[in-house]
C-alpha cells in the first residue's frame, strides 16, 4: 500500500475538508501533516456545518483512525475547544485520534510574539492569522520549542517558564503589552486535558499502517502557494505545504507515496496580504465574494477573488507531482455569462510567459486571459457529468487539455453530496 496525498494548489481555501470527508470512506486512516489552527476546513452534511481547525477531516468517520502528525503545530487550547466542539457528534475521539509526541505546541506567548511582529511591519504586514503559527515555526528550527512529549514530562513547566522567559524579553523589546493571566490559565487546562488522548510516536503509527497493507490519506492544510520555499514568499504560511511535507510532517518515505489529489476552485481566492495576478477588486469579484461565501472560516475575513490563473495551477502542479485533479465551487460560477481564464502572464518588458518568476511582489505580472462561455444556470440536483451544462464541461474539458490531467470530480455545492464524479478517485 501507499500514502495518498491530498492537498490544495492554490491559495489555500479550496475545499480540502470536504474532499477528505468524501474520500474518508476509502481510506482506514486520515492524517495531518502540516499547519495548525490558521487553517479551516468547512464539511457540511445532513444539514449540518462543521469547521475543523487541526483535527484531520476524517473525524466525522466513526472507522477512521485520525492522526495528527509531527509537522502540525498544535494548539492546546484550541485543541480542547474543537474537541468540545465535537461532543454533539456523539464521535468516538479517545479511540479514533491519536496525536503526535513531536507535534509543536502553540503557547500563549506565540501569539503575543506573532502580534508583535505584525504590528511592527505596519503597512508590509504578511497578513498573519495571529495564531502563533510562524513564531510556533521559529522556535522549532531554532531547537528551543516545545513538543507534545512534554507536556507528560515531569518538568514541563520548567521548560515551559523558561521559554516564555525568552519570549517575554522580545516583546519588552517591541513595548508590547499583554496580560497572560487568563491565556495561561486556559492553555495548562487544555494541556491536562490533552494528556487523556492518545499521545504517541506517529512516524510509527503511519508506517505499521503501511506495513499492515491499510489504506492512509494524508490531508493537508493552507495551499500550495503559500509553501514557504515555493510559495509567493514572504506572503506565505511557516511550513511546507507540498507533498515533500507529507514526507517529513508523517515521517513517510518518498518511496511510499501514491497518489496525489490535487484541489482547486474553479476560480482563485486569497486570504491576507501578497500577489494575486488575477484578482478582481470590482463588481464582479464582489459578486464572487458573496456567491461563494467567501470569508475565512478561521478569521472572517473577507477573502479576495480573482478568475482562475493556469500558470500558478501548472507550478502547483509540477512540485507536489499531481496525478488527479478535483474542482471545487464550480456552482459559485453559476451567475456569470462570461468565464475569463488566465493562460499567461504578460511581464514588464512586454515578454509572454506561463511560468511564475521568481518574485511576483516586485515583478508585476499582467494575466493574459482567453474568454469561455459562462453556462449561467443552477447545478443543483446534478449528479452526473453527463447532466452538466454544455459550457461547463466546456470549461472542464479546457482546464484539462491546458493542465494535461483529467479533473476527476466536481464540486457543485457545499454538502458532501453535491458532487460529480468523472472519474475513478482512488
Amino acid at each position: 500500500m501507499a500514502v495518498d496525498v491530498l492537498l490544495g494548489l492554490q491559495w489555500g481555501d479550496e475545499g480540502k475538508g470536504k474532499i477528505v470527508d468524501v474520500l474518508a470512506p476509502k481510506y482506514q486512516v486520515v492524517a495531518r501533516f502540516q499547519g495548525g489552527p490558521n487553517a479551516g476546513h468547512t464539511l457540511e452534511f445532513d444539514g449540518f456545518k462543521h469547521v475543523l481547525h487541526q483535527i484531520p477531516s476524517g473525524i466525522f468517520r466513526q472507522d477512521v483512525q485520525n492522526i495528527i502528525g509531527n509537522g502540525v503545530v498544535l494548539d492546546p487550547i484550541i485543541f480542547k475547544k474543537e474537541i468540545d466542539g465535537l461532543a454533539k457528534y456523539n464521535l468516538n475521539v479517545l479511540a479514533n485520534l491519536e496525536v503526535s509526541k513531536k507535534a509543536s505546541i502553540i503557547l500563549p506567548t506565540h501569539r503575543l510574539l506573532d502580534a508583535a511582529y505584525e504590528k511592527a511591519k505596519g503597512d508590509a504586514k504578511i497578513g498573519s492569522t495571529l495564531k502563533g503559527i510562524g513564531p510556533t515555526y521559529t522556535d522549532k528550527i531554532s531547537r528551543q520549542g516545545l513538543r507534545v512529549g512534554d507536556m507528560i514530562s515531569p518538568n514541563f513547566k520548567a521548560k515551559y517558564d523558561a521559554l516564555v522567559a525568552r519570549h517575554k524579553a522580545v516583546l519588552d523589546v517591541y513595548h508590547f503589552e499583554y496580560d497572560l493571566t487568563a491565556a495561561e490559565a486556559d492553555f495548562f487546562e487544555a494541556v491536562e486535558f490533552m494528556k487523556q488522548f492518545r499521545l504517541v510516536d506517529s512516524e510509527y503509527s503511519v508506517n505499521h499502517a503501511l506495513t499492515a497493507g491499510k489504506t492512509i490519506l494524508a490531508e493537508g492544510a493552507q495551499g500550495s502557494l503559500l509553501d514557504v520555499d515555493f510559495g509567493s514568499y514572504p506572503f506565505v504560511t511557516s511550513s511546507n505545504t507540498i507533498t515533500a511535507g507529507a514526507c517529513t510532517g508523517l515521517g513517510v518515505a518518498p518511496k511510499n507515496i501514491g497518489e496525489v489529489y490535487g484541489i482547486f476552485k474553479a476560480y482563485a481566492t486569497r486570504v491576507g496580504s501578497g500577489p494575486f495576478p488575477t484578482e478582481l477588486m470590482d463588481e464582479v469579484g464582489e459578486r464572487m465574494r458573496q456567491e461563494g461565501r467567501e470569508f475565512g472560516s478561521t478569521t472572517g475575513r473577507p477573502r479576495r477573488c480573482g478568475w482562475i490563473d493556469l500558470p500558478a495551477l501548472k507550478y502547483a502542479m509540477m512540485i507536489n507531482g499531481v496525478t488527479q485533479l478535483v474542482m471545487m465551487k464550480a456552482d459559485v460560477l453559476n451567475i456569470f455569462e462570461e468565464i475569463e481564464v488566465c493562460v499567461a502572464y504578460k511581464l514588464p518588458d512586454g515578454t509572454i510567459t506561463e511560468q511564475l518568476p521568481y518574485d511576483m511582489t516586485d515583478t508585476i505580472v499582467e494575466p493574459v486571459y482567453q474568454t469561455l462561455k459562462g453556462w449561467n444556470c443552477s447545478l443543483e440536483g446534478l449528479r452526473t457529468f453527463e447532466s452538466l451544462p454544455a459550457e461547463l464541461t466546456g470549461y472542464i474539458n479546457f482546464l484539462e487539455e491546458k493542465l494535461g490531467l483529467p479533473i476527476n470530480f466536481i464540486s457543485t455545492g457545499p454538502d458532501r453530496d453535491e458532487c460529480v464524479l468523472k472519474g475513478a478517485l482512488a
